[in-house]
């Protein structure tokens, strides 16, 4: 075959295509397990911190089985059902209507011996998908702390959402009103939330991510009323 002609060049090109997939692909292959393993971990860590356990890549599998001593699935209707709660895809969840979404929980008991309930959340931000968890007292009521999460907001905006600064406001709040209703957490413009017990502060510039967050939180919340009213 003619090495200068078209043809050689184009079966040279495909084989070199194709050699270069299989490689790549073996690769993602092999590393997976790692990447699985590296995100449980992470998730791990995130749900611990949602209840002001700090925790380290090394340390937070130990954490996590030392103080998260259950964990299930419930329907819309407050009822446990089959299934199990780390392993819930809420990035599919939230696409579903109410009724036929799986909601995840997961019960810390801390060293005091108070238990806490953690719930996970999944939103969008400006730039992409947003997540987080909010843990709640035994009271089912009273926010004990919240941690959130985003994966393109911007740095110095959107991206604050990720800071103490913007997450420890929402320890003290609650999900109900006085009259018992759902009420959920809204995140208004900074400044604004003076003391009331069911706004936050939002970001400075960031405005939409803000928002977005307080979508979320209302959403996600909103699916756990007849299990937190219980």
């Amino acid at each position: 075959m003619d090495r200068q002609g078209n043809t050689y060049t184009f079966l040279y090109a495909s084989v070199m295509v194709i050699v270069v997939a299989a490689i790549l692909a073996f690769l993602a292959q092999s590393l997976k397990p790692m990447q699985d393993k590296n995100e449980a971990v992470a998730k791990k860590m995130d749900i611990l911190k949602s209840v002001q356990i700090e925790s380290t890549a090394a340390n937070a599998v130990e954490k996590y089985n030392k103080y998260i001593e259950n964990a299930f699935v419930l329907n819309a209707n407050g009822e446990k059902v089959e299934g199990d709660a780390f392993t819930v895809d809420m990035a599919k969840e939230v696409k579903k209507g109410d009724a036929e979404r799986a909601y995840p929980i997961y019960e810390c008991k801390l060293d005091n011996g108070q238990t806490k309930y953690i719930i996970p959340l999944r939103g969008k931000g400006l730039w992409g998908p947003i997540w987080g968890y909010v843990s709640l007292d035994e009271d089912k009521n009273t926010v004990y702390g919240a941690t959130f999460g985003h994966k393109g907001e911007t740095p110095g905006l959107g991206a604050e959402i990720t800071t103490d600064m913007f997450q420890k406001p929402f320890t003290g709040k609650k999900l109900f009103d006085q009259g018992g209703d759902f009420a959920s957490i809204e995140v208004v413009k900074k400044g604004q939330s003076q003391g009331d017990p069911h706004k936050v502060d939002g970001i400075s510039g960031g405005t939409i991510t803000s928002v977005g967050v307080g979508t979320m939180l209302e959403d996600c919340l909103s699916g756990y009323e007849k299990f937190l009213k219980n």
